[in-house]
């Protein structure tokens, strides 16, 4: 199995459209229900309510797209604290297809939009990284967005803004 996630195992879709068989595993991403939809017309196998943003990032970012990119460098570093809920998502991705399912309107500024961009990159291993040897273990330093960048995986001027990771 490759530790790659490509943007075919990963995709998007409203809580509001209907499942498909094709969807896969089919993974909510917000803290709250959707409004209006029933538990069992959503088809949800795996409810990711630590992973969704912080009801206070939620609230002050009120999908404002003016407010997107301090939204993803925030909503990276609360990503951060649910480390292990990341990786049970990213090895689900590995499985096969998921979809991240979310109840926004706007379909290019939601939380599954970042999560799905985590996903398709790389897993962070230090010791390559570094330079240390393939037989040592594997370990993980430090918050994701800094190795991240750090490793030129993010661009914390474009995709960020002129804010610090």
């Amino acid at each position: 199995m490759s530790a790659k996630i490509s943007g075919k195992d990963v995709k998007l879709k409203r809580a509001y459209e209907s499942p498909t068989d094709s969807d896969g595993t089919r993974v909510l991403v917000d803290r709250l229900w959707p409004r209006g939809v029933r538990k069992a017309d959503a088809a949800i196998d795996y409810w990711a309510k630590e992973l969704a943003p912080s009801t206070e990032l939620r609230k002050w970012f009120a999908h404002d797209p003016s407010r997107w990119a301090e939204f993803r460098r925030r909503y990276v570093e609360e990503i951060e604290e649910h480390r292990e809920e990341f990786d049970r998502l990213r090895n689900l991705a590995l499985k096969g297809p998921v979809i991240l399912v979310y109840a926004a309107h706007d379909e290019m500024h939601n939380d599954a939009v970042v999560l799905r961009e985590l996903l398709g990159r790389p897993p962070v291993d230090v010791r390559v990284a570094r330079g240390a040897s393939m037989t040592s273990q594997p370990h993980r330093v430090g918050p994701l967005s800094s190795q991240y960048a750090a490793l030129g995986l993010l661009d914390s001027t474009q995709a960020y803004g002129s804010a610090s990771i």
